[in-house]
């Protein structure tokens, strides 16, 4: 089962959410993470962040990271950038439906849903969590707790 950094937390929310450092680290404990990626149609610039663009990233920069990165598409541009033009990452777009499915073909769920083994559960609360959990993987801000 994949442990994913949800932001690239670690021990909970944090201000370094998404920060490129920080992803490393998270990389560098054995973690995949999830990121928050915009791409700008008129700059050709791509940027993390949640909320809005904050950190600009290189395409150099993702490839080097793309087996471990699960790349969240926060806009139409972005998630058209990723499907028309690259094969390599794992990219994703959701807003509150209860699944989507990312690029690899994995299923990426809302949490409290129901799941499978090819899904990625959102876990918000890791104080309960089953290491004999049936599923591809979870995505949490508290990946230091599952372990």
């Amino acid at each position: 089962m994949k442990i994913i950094a949800h932001r690239a937390n670690i021990d909970g929310p944090c201000s370094d959410e998404n920060k490129l450092d920080q992803i490393d680290k998270c990389i560098n404990l054995g973690y995949d993470v999830e990121i928050d990626v915009r791409y700008d149609l008129i700059t050709g610039l791509l940027w993390l962040g949640h909320d809005e663009p904050q950190y600009m990233v290189t395409w150099d920069w993702l490839n080097n990271r793309s087996e471990y990165l699960w790349i969240h598409c926060k806009d139409i541009a972005t998630l058209h950038k990723f499907s028309t033009e690259t094969k390599e990452y794992n990219y994703f777009w959701h807003q509150s439906d209860d699944y989507t499915l990312t690029s690899k073909n994995i299923i990426w769920s809302y949490p409290k849903m129901q799941h499978t083994s090819n899904t990625v559960i959102i876990m918000l609360d890791p104080s309960n969590f089953n290491k004999e959990i049936d599923c591809y993987g979870i995505c949490t801000d508290y990946p230091s707790k599952l372990i």
